[in-house]
């Protein structure tokens, strides 16, 4: 693809600089400069990573000197480089080393695998499981019960966790001690037989921790390969940055090490989770103590790894029936999804990190949740003003207007993850009603009401496809997979579903003046795809590829003709 040549000095090109000379120019491409205006340019010049000049090929060309690099992308359409929002970064560095279920069909299927993977494991080693979601996946739409798990895997514990649940079998209820006198730990649910009270091997929330605190900690070689192999993967994608949603002390290490080495290929703003779960083991007297002592707050860092806040919890999900709603589920009225922690102490949670200068971002899914979220938000701001700090309502899947209102009133943006449509949309109906369904990630009226820089869009990968490009289409189609319609008025425009993976998203980690857009000054981060993302058919939006990612001008992926 890269032809060099030489070329005059001399432009007329926007922010052009007539003494020093590019490094690289790439030509003959339309770069979808996702700035204020939206414009469209067929060339770019890059100096010491960062873009020189952006305009007209002509002028760009006349940029080049003698050691300038050309690049020919071939009438390639380019993005700035995309940034998922909410994305698990460290899980995709598990699909070697965990048996993966996330396209096994039937509950026959998903033992077989199981049983295949066991069969090659040490007697007595953990089988670990990569995410998957059977309520959504399976045709029996319900999870693995421990009898199951005890048949394919006879010889090893197993652990299968699929996001707010884990599944286990006898031998890792053992190690754990769970047994049916064992209490129900605070924020979880050790599900049991009706009949018997016996546990049934599904662990809810906090319980998840009974069986996760067993599991051997992975080497500190093992942990910088994965994570390694993750950033690689997530350049396939186009993707160039990412908020890491629940960064533990471990894995924010690893991501020290990888960036401090020099193989990081992805920009990692991290969600900080201190003692690994969304709702801290620590008393309120630990937790202040914790803040007070680590001599660093929200966006701390560089611009390859910083901290973008600390992240906590509220509720469970739609798919998973636990999600908080103000009303009952349709075919329970009593029954109102899920709190995983008391009020009172996440308010004193959420003020105290506030207070010591951290941004604070909270999963919560139902409206019930939100209100929540806000509730603690406005208590906050009165002690310590969290405006124009952007604090986060993570996912906010079934945010309502007069909550958009209040977020927008605190100056909070609303993170979310309209993916979640793609291939779960018939199970959040099946629980929740297709009204709900419906009104899911409303995008529109988000973007209408709050405006477009407060909202952003992620993936929450590996719960859903890490693919950028099938995230858009649903935002644009409102479309699963089965070319079901859930809320066709919550359709964005093709453009605005660009911003929210590159300008807007920037604004999570207060990055807008260094990424986000193709613009000079910022750093040359694109995304080279393989079609026209304005002008292809609307079917065709979920089939475009990343063809080459790009980093500060460097190639982090190029994929195989």
């Amino acid at each position: 693809m890269n032809a060099g040549r030489e070329t005059g000095a001399g432009s007329r090109a926007n922010g052009a600089a007539s003494a020093d000379h590019p490094d690289t120019i790439f030509i003959n491409g339309k770069f979808i400069t996702a700035d204020e205006s939206f414009r469209i340019a067929n060339a770019v010049a890059v100096r010491g990573g960062r873009f020189l000049a952006v305009g007209d090929e002509a002028d760009i060309a006349a940029l080049a000197g003698p050691s300038t690099t050309v690049v020919d992308l071939q009438g390639r359409t380019v993005l700035p480089g995309l940034i998922d929002t909410h994305v698990h970064v460290e899980r995709a560095g598990l699909l070697k080393y965990t048996v993966q279920l996330n396209d096994v069909s039937t509950v026959e299927q998903a033992l077989s695998r199981i049983s295949s993977y066991a069969a090659k494991l040490p007697k007595g080693q953990w089988l670990r499981g990569g995410q998957w979601h059977p309520l959504a996946q399976l045709a029996e739409k319900r999870l693995l019960t421990r009898e199951e798990l005890d048949r394919v895997a006879p010889d090893n514990p197993v652990c299968l966790p699929i996001g707010h649940f884990t599944m286990a079998n006898s031998a890792a209820l053992a190690l754990a001690g769970i047994s049916k006198d064992t209490p129900d730990p605070d924020g979880g649910i050790i599900h049991r037989d009706p009949a018997t009270g016996e546990p049934n091997g599904t662990l809810e929330e906090a319980a998840e921790d009974l069986i996760h605190d067993l599991l051997p900690e992975w080497s500190d070689d093992q942990r910088d390969e994965q994570l390694k192999y993750a950033m690689q993967y997530f350049n396939e994608y186009g993707l160039t940055s990412a908020i890491s949603a629940a960064v533990d002390p471990a894995t924010l290490r690893a991501h020290h090490r990888v960036r401090r080495n020099g193989q990081a290929t992805m920009r990692i703003s991290a969600m900080y989770a201190p003692t690994g779960g969304l709702s801290p083991t620590m008393s309120l007297e630990e937790w202040e103590l914790f803040f007070s002592r680590i001599g660093a707050a929200s966006d701390f860092g560089d611009d390859w790894l910083s901290y973008s806040g600390v992240k906590l919890q509220i509720d469970g999900g739609m798919t998973l029936r636990t999600a908080a709603m103000r009303d009952g589920y349709p075919d329970d009225p009593d029954y109102k999804g899920t709190i995983v922690i008391e009020a009172a102490r996440f308010n004193a949670l959420v003020a105290t990190a506030n207070r010591y200068g951290w941004r604070v971002g909270v999963h919560a899914v139902g409206d019930a949740a939100v209100d929540t979220v806000l509730d603690a938000y406005e208590l906050a701001d009165a002690e310590k003003s969290i405006k124009g700090r952007r604090f986060i309502v993570i996912h906010g899947s079934l945010i309502r207007r007069d909550q958009m209102e209040r977020a927008r009133a605190l100056d909070v943006r609303v993170d979310a993850q309209t993916s979640f449509l793609w291939d779960k949309a018939a199970a959040v109906a099946r629980f929740l009603g297709k009204a709900n369904a419906d009104r899911a990630f409303p995008m529109r009226t988000m973007i209408d009401v709050m405006g477009l820089d407060a909202v952003a869009q992620g993936t929450d990968y590996p719960i859903n496809l890490a693919n950028p490009f099938v995230n858009m289409y649903v935002m644009v189609t409102r479309k699963d997979k089965n070319g079901d319609v859930y809320g066709a008025g919550e359709r964005i425009t093709r453009e605005e579903a660009i911003r929210l993976y590159t300008s807007a998203a920037s604004r999570y980690s207060f990055s807008e003046a260094k990424t986000g857009s193709i613009e000079p000054g910022k750093y040359a981060d694109m995304a080279v795809i393989s079609d026209d993302i304005l002008t292809v058919p609307e079917e065709a939006i979920k089939d475009i590829k990343a063809v080459q990612t790009i980093i500060e001008g460097r190639t982090v992926y190029a994929r195989a003709n």
